[in-house]
């Protein structure tokens, strides 16, 4: 059976049983701030569970793209080492909403195992909550009587809450699972050692293929279990495990999940794969963490998410980078690989996951760019390696940390290098290093201080904020106060709102409540979490029971109108001329201006931008209104060809906005201008490229585009000014660029000159030591460029040579060593060790290769003692041989 007829399988069978099979959320998940990535299937359900969102379909069953690479869920060192690991993976789901429980889940579960998969019923066993004095909870019996219909009592076996009661974190939902194992090993081991044994204890054979999760309790951050207002069935099964098991394999890595794309790997790289998983295995572990790695890469950037240097972006920068060590390292490939994988990535998941496909180009580019980017910084790194300074035969923990933070070279790699030299990394000293970073990390945090604080029973927020500015009689519902470094943030939660919460790229709305005894609350911000909209104030009210005013800053609200509808207006208009591949990528909207990314790889001429200005102010001038569907199906929406995001999760009915129909339609539930003829005016500030295949241009519309309109005109005046004739301007300033070229020609001949009457005074300053002619001088204000070719011509005309130059200007100073390639090695000498040596003479530093290497610093008056510093130094190597 075909991993894809395993899939679908699930689905037919789930759908005769009643559930609704809906689509994977983004596994970017943007709407949870306890979560960076979605990293199980009920995360898109959470709100479900907690009662703060309407549940329309009580049984659910889907796949959920799943990423376990950070905080409590982190996978990503065990990938590629054993044969069940991985990054992303598809977690197959059944739900129910307060409708069936424990008995429809374990009656079904072996249904599907046993009679629909064929899988041995022999080879399974169930695991059941034991129960925790701690919680007072008690063994969950009545899991172990349903298991009993299907399984012998000594295939039931106890399970500890670490194990056997399933927790997101350290607070919401919550409950009791069972979970259910198989024995995938021979006749032969089975008889020698009861599977019973070996459940939960790691073995590659007897693993865990599904989970049942009875979500019965909400945990607060007190460590308390209160009871859900109703009981859920949460289940979760490893799609690649199951394959493994259904094929008869060892490995999920021989299911045809991987083979293919392992295959591909093999025709590129020419090394084969053997499927081992020891520690010297090094060339197969490279295949697995490959074709895992670029799935989660793959589907991550499909949703959204683009590498970058911090928060989700970074952990994606990592897990690529991962993968390239191991390529560049073991299957000694030093170009980029892994975007080739992308068209056959795309087309196995084509019918269940068409993101990918749909943008398989931009996707492939991304990856391309960052592989190669990656490749750079590696080979910069060895040969950074290369230049540091040994002690006892080890790589200070310092000088490793600085490898990884700075540069992104992996601890690993480094210690691998190390080891070739016959060196050790001095690990301890680089943990520290890494703790220290970490704590700085943790104490920038958001930190809970306690939980919502429930004022009244109404579960949700009604948002009103599409009709109205200002409303009487609201109330809140819960509050709480959250620290963060220093300060204490304090949140209410209203039962209905004007304030529009911060989402899909526009601000969140400021403004004020106000009490019915005049008590004035400022919202200095409004955030959504999940399906709360959440208010920051700058107090909370003296009477929470009391009815409040809540009015949001009208005047910053329009601006922000303004810039959102541009945003759709310029979006039609990129893709009018550019093309259809222009896909949104990000944007921020704010009461100032509008920034707007999206997929076009190469930048924007000066007609072009000029076109799509033109375009949007056309639509601006033609005062198109506003057409709002609030609540149409989704399937409508998208037969009328409304433009979705990728990475955005759609429910059943959708908010659809329209600018004239053939101009703009999208899908968005953000706030817009009831006619285009508010923006007034629309002004490109800037265009630039932010990632590979990535743009982004900022603009500014209304008042704000009137005010730089007029700052330009004001600049423009201002150089009229300094010519008495303004007639002809652009001739006069091409004019003006031409002297002053030709000026600087002039001038740098004349620094030519006056070098080569510099050099031929240095030639004559060389001091013969032993065979060596060493220079040792300084010099003021020279350029770096001429001075480093001086350095050279020297060498050349005196073979054997060390030339050591200091240059000093007012506010700035540079060293410069060249060294022989011979005397390199025979003197034992090193210029990027010797440049430093003298940082802190000149406050400043740099580095380069053994035979040169120059440095820059802050401390002009540092020049001569550190020119005399690597002297003296050179001599005492000399005169030591």
């Amino acid at each position: 059976m075909r991993s894809v007829e395993i899939r679908q399988k699930f689905f037919d069978f789930f759908s005769d049983k009643g559930h609704k099979i809906v689509a994977s959320a983004p596994i970017v998940n943007n709407s949870d701030p306890t979560l960076m990535f979605t990293n199980a299937g009920m995360n898109q359900f959470k709100d479900n569970f907690l009662g703060t969102k309407e549940i329309i379909h009580s049984r659910v069953a889907d796949t959920q793209k799943c990423l376990r690479v950070s905080g409590k869920h982190n996978d990503l060192e065990e990938v590629g080492l054993d044969s069940y690991h991985h990054t992303m993976f598809e977690m197959l789901g059944n739900w129910s909403f307060g409708d069936y429980f424990k008995s429809e889940a374990i009656d079904w579960a072996w249904e599907l195992l046993t009679k629909v998969y064929g899988l041995d019923g022999n080879r399974l066993y169930a695991t059941i909550f034991e129960g925790a004095s701690e919680d007072a909870l008690e063994r969950d019996v009545e899991a172990f009587d349903l298991w009993k219909k299907h399984l012998p009592e000594d295939r039931i076996l106890n399970g500890s809450k670490k194990d056997n009661f399933w927790e997101m974190g350290e607070s919401g939902p919550c409950g009791p699972c069972s979970e259910i194992h198989i024995d995938l090993r021979s006749e032969e081991e089975r008889a020698a050692i009861s599977g019973a044994d070996l459940v939960n204890q790691d073995h590659p054979l007897v693993i865990e293929v599904w989970n049942l999760v009875f979500i019965q309790f909400n945990r607060l951050l007190s460590g308390q279990l209160e009871p859900l207002p109703q009981n859920h069935v949460d289940t979760g099964m490893g799609f690649e495990r199951l394959c493994m098991a259904i094929q008869g394999k060892k490995s999920n890595y021989e299911t045809d999940v991987f083979t293919p794309f392992i295959h591909e790997i093999e025709k590129i790289t020419g090394f084969t794969y053997s499927n081992q998983y020891s520690e010297e295995a090094k060339v197969d572990t490279s295949f697995r963490v490959v074709v895992d790695h670029i799935r989660a890469v793959a589907f991550t950037i499909a949703d959204g998410q683009i590498p970058g240097n911090t928060g989700a972006g970074y952990v994606i920068r990592r897990i690529l980078r991962r993968a390239v060590r191991y390529y560049y390292t073991f299957l000694n490939w030093q170009q980029p690989l892994m975007y080739q994988l992308i068209p056959m990535l795309a087309d196995y998941f084509a019918d269940v996951f068409p993101e990918l496909q749909a943008q398989k180009d931009f996707v492939a580019k991304v990856i391309l760019e960052e592989e190669k980017g990656f490749l750079r910084t590696l080979e910069e790194g060895i040969q950074r390696f290369n230049l540091l300074t040994i002690e006892n035969n080890q790589v200070a923990g310092e000088d490793a940390f600085t490898l990884y933070d700075t540069f992104g070279f992996p601890i690993d790699l480094t210690a691998l290098m190390a080891k070739e030299k016959g060196y050790t990394v001095d690990l301890d000293g680089f943990n520290t290093a890494l703790s220290q970073q970490k704590e700085r990390s943790r104490k920038d945090a958001v930190q809970q201080v306690g939980d919502w604080n429930i004022v009244s029973d109404v579960k949700s927020t009604v948002f009103k904020g599409y009709d109205h500015d200002s409303l009487e009689g609201v109330k809140v519902t819960r509050m709480r106060s959250v620290a963060k470094k220093d300060k204490e943030i304090l949140q209410l939660v209203l039962d209905q709102t004007p304030f529009y919460a911060e989402g899909g790229g526009q601000i969140g709305d400021r403004g004020r409540l106000t009490s019915a005894n005049g008590e004035v609350i400022a919202v200095l911000n409004t955030l959504r979490e999940n399906e709360l909209i959440v208010h920051i104030v700058d107090r909370f009210p003296s009477d929470v029971h009391g009815s409040l005013k809540a009015e949001i800053d009208v005047t910053r609200r329009k601006s922000i109108e303004n810039n959102h509808s541009a945003t759709h207006l310029l979006h039609a208009a990129l893709r009018q001329v550019l093309g259809s591949h222009v896909q949104q990528k990000g944007s921020l909207v704010t009461d100032k201006y509008l920034r707007f990314d999206f997929s076009h790889y190469e930048k924007l001429s000066t007609e072009e931008l000029a076109q799509i200005e033109s375009i949007v102010q056309e639509k601006i001038t033609a005062n198109i209104p506003l057409q709002e569907d609030r609540s149409i199906p989704i399937a409508e929406a998208q037969a009328k060809g409304a433009m979705m995001l990728f990475g955005e999760k759609y429910g059943d009915t959708v908010r659809m906005i329209t600018f004239e129909e053939d101009y703009s339609r999208e899908l968005c539930g953000g706030c817009h201008v009831d006619a285009t003829g508010n923006l007034q005016l629309f002004r490109i500030t800037s265009e630039s490229a932010i990632a590979a295949g990535i743009r982004r241009i900022e603009a500014v519309t209304g008042s704000g585009a009137i005010q730089y309109v007029n700052n330009e005109i004001e600049e423009l005046n201002s150089i009229r000014a300094l010519f008495k004739n303004t007639v002809g301007l652009p001739g006069q300033i091409q004019k003006l660029q031409e002297e002053n070229k030709g000026l600087q020609k002039s001038l740098e001949e004349l620094k030519l000159e006056g070098s080569k009457q510099l050099k031929t005074e240095l030639v004559n300053k060389l001091e013969a030591h032993n065979d060596v002619m060493l220079l040792a001088e300084c010099t003021d204000g020279m350029d770096g460029k001429i001075l480093k070719n001086m350095v050279f011509e020297i060498a050349q005309l005196h073979p054997s040579s060390i030339i050591v130059m200091g240059d000093r200007s007012e506010t700035s100073a540079q060293i410069l060593i060249y060294i022989d390639k011979e005397l390199v090695s025979k003197y034992e000498l090193n210029a990027g060790s010797l440049i430093r040596s003298i940082s802190s003479y000149i406050k400043g530093g740099g580095g380069g290769q053994a035979f040169f290497a120059t440095a820059g610093g802050k401390n002009p008056d540092g020049v001569a003692e550190a020119v005399q510093h690597i002297k003296d130094d050179i001599l005492t190597k000399i005169k030591a041989v």
